[in-house]
């Protein structure tokens, strides 16, 4: 780990297995996940507001961003694969299962305000240890005025 000053996760040096290369995300999101997004931001937004950004996030395309960018965004720590989520993601990988996308609410870098993982936070560690430049599926929209 490096100690490198800027937010987001440290430097990670972990290789990249052929088995872990393969593709391991779901075309769509799972249906529980909307709630969830909803559940998570009315901590943050009043409710009205996280239900127009979750019906946005419905409506939103895929798009894809590395996994590092994505914690780089958002400003969250790097969670271990001893993490029970994290871990639960993995082994899931590990069989050959899918990760759901995950939803995502734009930051604002003027206001310095970081991008909100509405749901899926564990999945893109995951994703992260597996390999850090992997592309992720999200539906990403812009956050309220």
């Amino acid at each position: 780990m490096s100690t490198d000053r800027r937010a987001g996760p440290a430097k990670h040096t972990a290789k990249t297995h052929p088995a872990q290369q393969r593709e391991h995300w779901k075309q769509d999101p799972d249906e529980h996940d909307y709630p969830a997004a909803f559940d998570y931001l009315t901590l943050v937004l009043p409710n009205t507001q996280a239900a127009q950004l979750v019906a946005a996030l419905r409506d939103a395309p895929i798009v894809h961003r590395k996994a590092k960018d994505l914690l780089r965004a958002s400003r969250l720590v790097l969670l271990s694969k001893e993490n029970p989520h994290v871990a639960m993601d993995l082994a899931k990988v590990r069989r050959g299962g899918r990760l759901s996308p995950v939803l995502v609410v734009r930051g604002t870098l003027a206001a310095d305000v970081a991008m909100t993982v509405a749901d899926g936070y564990h999945r893109v560690c995951a994703s992260y240890l597996l390999d850090e430049n992997a592309d992720i599926p999200c539906r990403l929209v812009d956050s309220p005025s």
